[in-house]
């Protein structure tokens, strides 16, 4: 049981601070993995720390991850040995710092051919080498027969054996919520559902940012040293205020800094690989990756990296991605998931980081790795990056401020042993991911749910109405799409089954919060997640 004491979020209390008209050292502009991880380490350094985020937090990319906490097997092949072995040390620290949201988990890639068993398991030992003290377990040759036992659902015809190796997977749109709550129990405030309207400057550096509440429609000035870009795929839309705010410098017109672009995943029933092992196919028929991933008691299968020009909320999946992963799991398990199985499919959109003269047609080939750029006017912007490399993105960012002096030069690696809200918990406790969800979700916050009125009303499995009041009042869950989509991962699991419970989960939001939980949305949104083109 956790001895910390979960901060409040009811929504007027978090205005009224907003509305103070504090001098913050640091405000930074987007909720996902990037902007909260540099909220928590700026806090633990002792800053005065406010985030805004337009939408719910990790409402976008940072969501719709698959799941997986790594060093990146493709990025090895890329040659990109530094983000591999940067990506590696960090998702140890990920596992140790929440281990109640992130674990080891074992891959084995089926070998069909002769020659794919010892190529791919040389470089996969060259991972192993790479990972050095912070590896999660050998790499290691399989016969057919522990192959198949390993993937009992691997078809068995002309199966030459495998290789097992080790990486991690994570809950990704809680893991968010718990750096965000870190942060607040460090000092800082994070207000979502607020949305950056415009820059304010003095003497033509940035000195604030113009932002305004989406629920209430109330506008707020926020003053501060140090304004940090960290909107994801969307980074340029504010990189393009601040130019032309500035163009009467003679400055040329911003260009654009991110390539995005789109993975597709689809999510089925458990049996289709019916292990807690996943399945990994480095190079499918057209060079391209498929994971199949058991995840809080279903699996994933994707995922897709298709170019995409528009910046939609809620992407749309392209057809053809429908189609490759469905035809290419059907060439891996023995029984071929049908459009008819799919539970839910969710597209998200990556931040991909390309060369300035590069138009971002082929995005397979752009890079991970992300960037840190200071605008003539200060404003500071990050984008690229992997949710893996989190906390060392963060630490990058805040360098860069130090360096332009937008804030002070403090120490900084607080955040490599800091256990996250939930993660002080003993790990032999710790249910493993691929088992369906439920109170140990929450790790040592658990015993504080139970306590709330509805601990012993469960509206699905898994999912208690205490588990939406812990969400209302400590979790800053306003609408009925944050409750099933990122503090349950219900929609993102089985989007039928989370139209089926809106009205009830939006009753006793609205009884928490008095808002409005936006329940027709969410139906449409569901349905949404229901529907696969073609």
């Amino acid at each position: 049981m956790s001895t910390r004491t979960p901060a409040p979020t009811h929504r007027p209390h978090v205005l009224a601070r907003l509305r103070l008209g504090t001098q913050f050292d640091i405000a930074i502009i987007g909720g996902g993995a990037t902007g909260l991880g540099v909220a928590l380490d700026a806090a633990t350094r002792g800053f005065k720390v406010v985030l805004i985020e337009s939408h719910d937090f990790a409402k976008g990319t940072s969501s719709r991850a698959t799941k997986l906490v790594h060093g990146g097997v493709r990025y090895l092949a890329q040659g990109n040995i530094s983000l591999v072995r940067e990506a590696l040390h960090e998702r140890t620290t990920l596992l140790h710092n929440a281990p109640h949201l992130a674990q080891p988990l074992a891959f084995v890639t089926p070998s069909y051919s002769w020659w794919e068993a010892p190529f791919y398991g040389i470089g996969l030992t060259m991972y192993d080498v790479l990972a050095g003290k912070a590896g999660l377990g050998r790499t290691e040759f399989l016969s057919t027969t522990k192959t198949l036992s390993l993937l009992p659902t691997a078809r068995p015809d002309g199966l030459k054996g495998g290789v097992k190796y080790w990486d991690g997977q994570f809950n990704d749109a809680r893991m968010a919520l718990a750096i965000g709550r870190t942060a607040v129990e460090h000092g800082a405030l994070l207000v979502n559902y607020c949305e950056a309207t415009d820059l304010s400057y003095t003497n033509g550096k940035v000195s604030g940012v113009q932002c305004r509440d989406t629920v209430g429609g109330e506008t707020f000035q926020i003053s501060a040293a140090c304004v940090i870009n960290a909107t994801g795929v969307w980074v340029d839309a504010l990189r393009e205020k601040d130019g032309a705010a500035n163009i009467h410098d003679g400055r040329k017109p911003t260009k654009p800094l991110v390539a995005p672009s789109q993975g597709v995943h689809l999510v089925v029933e458990r049996e289709f690989l019916g292990s807690d092992t996943a399945l990994m196919v480095p190079k499918t028929a057209d060079g391209r990756v498929l994971f199949a991933v058991p995840w809080l008691g279903k699996v994933i299968l994707g995922t897709t990296d298709t170019p995409r020009q528009d910046l939609a909320r809620e992407p749309l999946p392209f057809r053809e991605e429908v189609d490759f992963i469905l035809n290419e799991s059907a060439r891996y398990l023995r029984r071929a998931p049908t459009r008819a199985d799919v539970k839910s499919v969710w597209v998200g959109l990556r931040p991909l980081v390309k060369p300035q003269d590069d138009d971002g047609d082929n995005t397979k080939g752009l890079s991970r790795e992300h960037t840190v750029l200071v605008s003539r006017s200060n404003l500071v912007t990050v984008t690229g990056g992997k949710w893996t490399t989190y906390r060392a993105m963060a630490e990058d960012v805040l360098d860069a401020c130090a360096e332009r002096a937008l804030i002070e030069s403090r120490p900084k690696g607080a955040t490599k042993q800091l256990p996250l809200v939930g993660g002080d918990v003993d790990t032999a406790t710790v249910h493993p991911l691929s088992d369906a969800p439920g109170l140990h979700s929450y790790g040592s916050e658990a015993a504080m749910v139970e306590e709330l009125p509805g601990a012993d009303v469960e509206l699905a499995p898994g999912l208690t109405e205490a588990m939406v009041r812990f969400a209302a009042r400590f979790e800053y869950a306003v609408t009925v799409e944050d409750m099933l989509a990122r503090r349950s991962r219900l929609l993102f699991l089985d989007a039928r089954l989370a139209a089926t419970l809106a009205p009830r989960v939006g009753a006793i939001l609205q009884e928490e919060t008095g808002i409005d939980p936006a329940l027709a949305a969410f139906e449409g949104l569901a349905q949404h997640y229901l529907d696969l083109p073609g």
